[in-house]
């Protein structure tokens, strides 16, 4: 049997153990509480309020690394163009994500289209920037991964492009 000095002593430890218990209990709820509803707030916008936001941003990055005409053709248009750094080819790259890379000839005529687009799922400003960095540096490699169409989905009145593969 406890004497009562013995069972005095206990209740003393436990009480105080018990009471940092539930303390450390309710700081660790409250914590994840205050993360959550933090987290909501930074991600609580609706899933289109986020994407317009990503597409802003990655239409800002892409303008920042056009040329003033290349900006301008942009603006106007929702292309630019850009020069091959292996031949010296043109590309024009119309906004978008894919199969919105065209080939043009000396005299501006549509030669052929490409389909290639980096891995991710990006926006549109961040897919034509890829791209147009990729054709200005490293030409073959880009070219070497893509798919090469006929023309341009956009261009083909309604109809989709077809792949030069698949067409007899």
């Amino acid at each position: 049997m406890m004497n009562s000095d013995t069972a005095l002593a206990t209740g003393m430890f436990a009480l105080p153990m018990i009471a940092m218990a539930l303390f450390l209990f309710v700081w660790c709820l409250m914590g994840l509480i205050a993360f959550y509803l933090s987290s909501r707030a930074r991600h609580g916008k609706s899933r289109g309020a986020f994407e317009l936001e990503r597409n802003a941003r990655g239409l800002m990055l892409l303008k920042n690394w056009l040329s003033p005409a290349q900006l301008r053709s942009y603006e106007k248009h929702e292309y630019f163009e850009v020069v091959g750094g292996d031949s010296g080819v043109i590309y024009r790259i119309h906004h978008g994500k894919q199969a919105n890379v065209e080939q043009l000839d000396g005299l501006g005529a549509s030669v052929c289209a490409w389909c290639f687009v980096p891995e991710g799922d990006l926006v549109p400003g961040d897919v034509m920037l890829a791209q147009k960095i990729g054709l200005e540096t490293n030409e073959r490699a880009a070219l070497a991964v893509a798919v090469k169409y006929l023309t341009l989905r956009s261009q083909s009145r309604g109809t989709h492009a077809r792949p030069l593969s698949l067409v007899s």
